[in-house]
């Protein structure tokens, strides 16, 4: 480790800018941030640096540098300028024992600045040493992508029971315990979720009897895991997946999010086919119920989204029935998620003013639809479910209007890396799927938007 990783407290310490390029700019603006109080030194500002100093509480001297400049000094940060030796400003500091960073130029440096993610109070640093600040860029990404912003909100919450936590137990054991009881219960979880004020009742509670305030009642997450792809899962959904108990999943999530689970979750396959399934609705209801009676949290992982032809919404009626807790993660639908990846936007100006979702399964497995307002001008049809019964869906459109020719697509596996997209119309729909032996998971998409898909397609498989 060639660096030490340290947080630093400059609130109200003169920390000192030589240099009024451009560069110097962000560096301002972090020491402004950390409540630093700074002092330029340059015979010219760039136009960003000109207008913090006009705005904002910096001094700007207006001389060249001299080591005099350092007197009080804190920590020096060196920009690039034509005016300035930051050979001599990084010796003059590290003569002084001043941190000095000089950007872009690690030898002359005491200190690096990392990559910020900032929750404040909490704040995560990356840094690689110097060697690409790119790379920390792109990780920096990845860890803003994950830390809601709610995380400095829990953090502050946490920090007003610090002390109370050292007056209830007398030993350090004692107090991890304790907080790592609160950490596996549903208490950060739901302050996370935005039931801020339920979570803080709890804690309070919690803190008032500790051996007997936390629920032993689990909670039902039901949680859309996407089309197929795992990265477009939700942030949400993948910190649910992360820190459940047990894991309820369909035949539609793909193995790689399985992957996102505990190694010790309990898993349960509930999937479906039509007409072919491993546990009646009603039966995995009961599951979801059971298991968060036991006091587990348990994700009920659906494909797509759960609200979508999803049976969401029947398994939280049962929920509700036997007073379990519940939330809701939405995911992305495969009507969004395949169209997209298959080139074929829902919408648009020139073809389709609106989107029509429909399942092609019924329940009592009829397809008994409203024809007459699915045959409709600028309108796109997305039939989920639909391969069993092309057909009759193909038959009866036109029945009722809608021309042969109409532009339809096949999307089969979409999002995935096996992905296969065929194009036709509904008049030649039926037949396309015996010629190219499409099977389930298969969404239909009819409309004129199809025919953007040839100019649009960007997604391209590589397959096994």
């Amino acid at each position: 480790m060639e660096y030490l990783p340290i947080f630093i407290n400059l609130k109200d310490q003169l920390c000192v800018v030589v240099g009024g390029e451009k560069a110097a700019s962000p560096k301002i603006a972090l020491l402004l941030k950390a409540g630093a109080k700074v002092k330029v030194v340059a015979l010219e500002l760039s136009p960003a640096v000109a207008e913090l100093v006009d705005q904002s509480n910096v001094i700007h001297q207006s001389a060249p540098f001299s080591p005099q400049d350092l007197d009080q000094c804190k920590l020096v940060i060196v920009a690039e300028d034509p005016s300035v030796s930051a050979k001599e400003v990084a010796k003059a500091a590290q003569e002084r024992n001043i941190p000095v960073n000089v950007i872009d130029n690690t030898e002359l440096c005491s200190f690096i600045l990392p990559s910020i993610v900032d929750r404040s109070p909490v704040q995560v640093a990356i840094s690689t040493g110097g060697t690409s600040p790119i790379l920390a860029r792109e990780l920096r990404a990845k860890v803003e992508a994950m830390l809601p912003q709610s995380y400095g909100k829990l953090a502050t919450l946490l920090g007003r029971f610090r002390s109370r936590s050292k007056e209830l137990f007398q030993t350090s054991l004692e107090r991890k315990k304790h907080w790592e009881r609160i950490f596996s219960s549903r208490i950060i979880e739901d302050f996370l979720a935005g039931k801020e004020e339920q979570a803080q009742e709890a804690l309070e509670q919690e803190f008032l009897s500790p051996q007997m305030s936390l629920s032993k009642q689990g909670q039902v997450c039901l949680v859309g895991a996407g089309p197929g792809d795992p990265d477009l899962l939700t942030i949400r959904a993948l910190r649910q997946i992360q820190s459940a108990d047990v894991i309820v999943y369909d035949r539609l999530v793909a193995p790689a999010i399985l992957e996102y689970a505990r190694r010790d979750a309990e898993m349960i396959y509930v999937g479906k086919k039509a007409s072919q399934h491993v546990l009646p609705q009603e039966q995995i209801n009961q599951i979801l119920v059971d298991l968060a009676k036991e006091g587990k949290n348990v994700v009920r992982l659906k494909g797509g989204d759960p609200f979508i032809f999803g049976r969401g919404g029947e398994e939280l009626e049962m929920l509700i029935q036997a007073g379990v807790d519940f939330q809701v993660v939405p995911g992305v639908t495969a009507a969004s998620g395949c169209g997209t990846y298959a080139g074929i936007p829902l919408t648009h100006r020139d073809y389709a003013q609106s989107c029509v979702m429909v399942t092609g399964h019924l329940k009592k497995g009829e397809l008994d639809l409203n024809w007459q307002s699915l045959v409709q001008p600028m309108q796109t049809l997305v039939f989920y479910m639909g391969l069993s019964n092309i057909s009759v869906l193909c038959r009866e459109l036109q029945k009722h209007g809608m021309s042969p020719d109409m532009p339809a697509a096949l999307v089969e596996r979409g999002t995935t890396k096996n992905q296969r997209v065929f194009t036709g119309t509904i008049a030649n729909l039926p037949q396309l799927v015996e010629e190219t032996k499409v099977k389930p998971p298969t969404l239909v998409i009819i409309g004129n938007v199809v025919s953007l898909q040839k100019k649009l397609s960007w997604f391209h498989p590589t397959g096994d």
